[in-house]
């Protein structure tokens, strides 16, 4: 369809000013890039490729159904992300290309993992999982951003702080911050669409029977 094929370029648009814009620079700098960076890969572009792929020949959520199981999906995403927000981990992404281009691309694979999970296959079979695996990814990431936002004591190395006019915790908070406005929020807002979903299919069932 149409709308898969323009759903599958605006991911691989995002991609592009994701990794080929100012953000990479930007995170060297500072925690906010970083987050940036993050939730444009797992929050945007990973569900707009995912819509794109869906019901397609690379849909391969029938094929391995273990590995697309939704809530197994969201628990591989939840160890990638918290360790990758290791403050050693963290500084590693920050200083060298390899450790970024790793954490860039593992934060991709296990984004396509829970939205594919969610949105791949046969959609009304999967439905109450993928609202189930949504909602579960939406909470550690909330809960994430929460421990980001509420940190009383900055946890990485970043050097341009001072030169955008905030400290390193001032940075680190409003990271947290973005995590909670547009990480948790887009797989919450995922979630509640598949449960519309679901319960239009239900009804309309009902008024057919």
């Amino acid at each position: 369809m149409i709308w898969r094929r323009l759903s599958f370029m605006l991911g691989l648009t995002t991609l592009g000013a994701v990794w080929l814009g100012p953000l990479p620079d930007m995170a060297d700098r500072l925690f906010v890039g970083h987050m940036l960076m993050h939730v444009m890969v797992v929050a945007v572009a990973a569900p707009l490729l995912a819509i794109g792929l869906a019901g397609g020949r690379f849909d391969f959520s029938n094929r391995i159904p273990f590995l697309f199981s939704p809530i197994l999906a969201s628990v591989i995403e939840l160890f990638v992300v918290w360790a990758w927000h290791m403050p050693a981990l963290h500084h590693a992404a920050r200083t060298s290309q390899s450790a970024e281009l790793l954490e860039q691309g593992s934060y991709l694979l296990v984004g396509l993992l829970v939205w594919l999970a969610a949105f791949g296959g046969v959609r009304h079979q999967r439905a109450l999982a993928g609202i189930a695996g949504l909602l579960l990814t939406s909470m550690h990431m909330t809960l994430l951003g929460v421990l980001l936002a509420m940190s009383s004591r900055p946890l990485f190395e970043h050097t341009g702080s001072a030169l955008s006019g905030m400290s390193p915790l001032e940075d680190q908070q409003m990271g947290g911050v973005i995590m909670l406005a547009f990480g948790g929020s887009a797989y919450l807002i995922g979630g509640l669409y598949l449960l519309f979903g679901l319960l239009q299919d239900k009804r309309n069932a009902f008024s057919v029977s």
